[in-house]
């Protein structure tokens, strides 16, 4: 039982020796200055009685009087420390008013990235460090893509954003920023009634272009309409060119025998008979007395007596 006791106390012991005790005894340590932990991508700027006595901007664990010296025991009391945030950071300006050569009213939205690249200029050169880098940036922007032609406007987004960064970098990190990329996103007409007459204009071309195009799509099919109508044409007339010829030679052939000849003949006669709807009424033969009869049936001439029969 005394062992197990005395493995007791010992875990007792040690359980608040590890979650009191060791924190308790770090916390002092930080509070008097013996070290100090930086986080990634953080930066710590020391002040001493108005001056800057260390920066640390490297994370991990640091021993502050090594890195600061006796000011260290001091610094944390009678001084103050700024946390610095050096992570990358983005901004977009909208519709910045530039003009192009032609005098159109544009408007360029450009995106930006800037981080801190120095702690010390950032915190005590510029009170508002991340303002001026916005004005400069909108500034450059003016001033640098004003009167440029309005097709290179329009197209070259690449280099005009070289142009803005190219001008704005040294400035920025005499302030402790530093600017990354930056990108021209947008450009865009800022006159309503410019943008309502470009659009007239474009569909006003896009009706003559599907205009022109149907008016092609026309002459190609009378072109190829008149095409096969001269064809059809040629090839009728040589039709009608070598029918007599045919004709002739098949009458020709047909004439050698005289009782086919008359056959067909007879036909074509008949045929003609028959397409011509004419009236044709039958007559018996004269010794039948057929016709006698029928003028005996007429009424008289003159005196209302038949006719005399001869």
């Amino acid at each position: 039982m005394d062992a197990f006791s005395n493995f007791l106390l010992a875990a007792a012991v040690t359980f608040i020796g590890c979650s009191i005790a060791v924190p308790l005894i770090l916390s002092i340590g930080r509070i008097i200055g013996l070290y100090a932990v930086v986080q990634e991508r953080r930066s710590q700027v020391y002040l001493l009685f108005g001056k800057v006595v260390g920066t640390l901007d490297e994370p991990g664990l640091h021993f502050l009087p090594a890195k600061l010296g006796p000011a260290a025991f001091l610094v944390n009391w009678l001084g103050k420390c700024h946390i610095v945030d050096l992570r990358l950071d983005q901004m977009y300006l909208r519709s910045q008013p530039v003009n192009s050569e032609e005098g159109a009213p544009m408007g360029i939205g450009i995106w930006y990235e800037m981080f801190v690249s120095d702690p010390v200029s950032f915190l005590f050169k510029n009170t508002d460090p991340r303002g001026s880098l916005s004005a400069n940036v909108s500034n450059s922007t003016v001033r640098c893509l004003s009167n440029l032609p309005l097709a290179k406007m329009l197209v070259n987004r690449h280099v005009m954003s070289d142009t803005v960064r190219n001008e704005v970098t040294p400035k920025s990190h005499e302030w402790g920023y530093k600017l990354g990329s930056v990108y021209i996103r947008k450009v865009h007409f800022r006159d309503a009634m410019m943008i309502k007459q470009i659009e007239s204009k474009v569909v006003n071309r896009l009706r003559q272009v599907t205009s022109a195009i149907k008016q092609d799509g026309v002459n190609q099919v009378s072109v190829i309409t008149s095409t096969a109508e001269k064809t059809a044409a040629i090839e009728l007339a040589k039709a009608a060119a070598v029918r007599p010829e045919i004709v002739g030679n098949a009458l020709r052939d047909i004439s050698n025998d005289p009782d086919v000849s008359q056959a067909v003949f007879d036909v074509l006669e008949a045929q003609k008979i028959i397409n011509g709807k004419a009236t044709v009424t039958l007559m018996p033969a004269s010794s039948s007395g057929l016709l006698t009869d029928l003028l005996a049936a007429q009424p008289a001439r003159g005196n209302g007596g038949p006719p005399p029969v001869k």
